[in-house]
């Protein structure tokens, strides 16, 4: 789904379909967390770093990334 597909699905009338492009935007911004995640991790950003920069706790980011 590209991001045109995207914006008309949440501006539908069609609730079906809104959802689903909701469910597609949180999907892609899960992928792009854990990209970034990564990324900080490997230019060594703590988890105290991370943590300020999502607005959540080093312990939480560190549970959720940090196998």
């Amino acid at each position: 789904m590209d991001v045109e597909e995207l914006s008309q699905r949440i501006r539908s009338n069609d609730p079906a379909l809104g959802l689903r492009a909701v469910g597609a935007l949180h999907r892609l911004a899960e992928q792009v967390e854990a990209e970034s995640v990564a990324l900080a991790r490997e230019q060594g950003w703590t988890w105290e770093q991370i943590g300020d920069a999502l607005g959540m706790s080093r312990q939480s980011v560190h549970a959720r990334y940090g196998k």
